[in-house]
């Protein structure tokens, strides 16, 4: 495939724009629509993007498929560990009321370390399963 340059241009203006509206959905999710799920696919999109436009091996030197198992591992770990943690501190699991100083730090906290293990997890299993079936014409 030969490199198009309008669409290497074109790219690299759009895809930094898809990952701040991703980090936007991501981080404004507890005040409005938006969350985990929803970041996590708009941010792999940005990557399967940058995959399609500069190839599947340039997309995987930036995120090799072994961190993306590893963090969706973590997204996992982190997302059980909030619901441990408000056990821990007394109250039920995924009870984030206990994890403030005040009821509503505790929800604030809670519910941004969930999103934020939905969405590290939503983004790798993504990418692991674009590159699962990109990387099949390789072999």
């Amino acid at each position: 495939m030969s490199p198009n340059l309008i669409l290497h241009v074109i790219a690299k203006f759009v895809i930094p724009l898809i990952i701040l509206f991703a980090l936007y959905v991501q981080f404004h999710g507890d005040f409005g629509p938006g969350g985990g799920f929803q970041a996590g696919v708009i941010f792999s999109a940005a990557l399967i993007l940058y995959a399609l436009v500069f190839g599947l091996d340039a997309a995987e030197k930036i995120i090799p498929s072994h961190w993306l198992h590893r963090l969706a591992a973590l997204g996992v770990v982190i997302y059980a560990g909030v619901g441990v943690v408000s056990l821990l501190l007394g109250g039920n699991y995924l009870d984030y009321t206990v994890m403030g100083s005040t009821q509503i730090a505790g929800q604030h906290l809670g519910i941004l370390l969930v999103e934020l293990g939905v969405g590290i997890t939503v983004t790798s299993v993504m990418l692991i399963l674009f590159f699962a079936f990109a990387g099949r014409a390789r072999e």
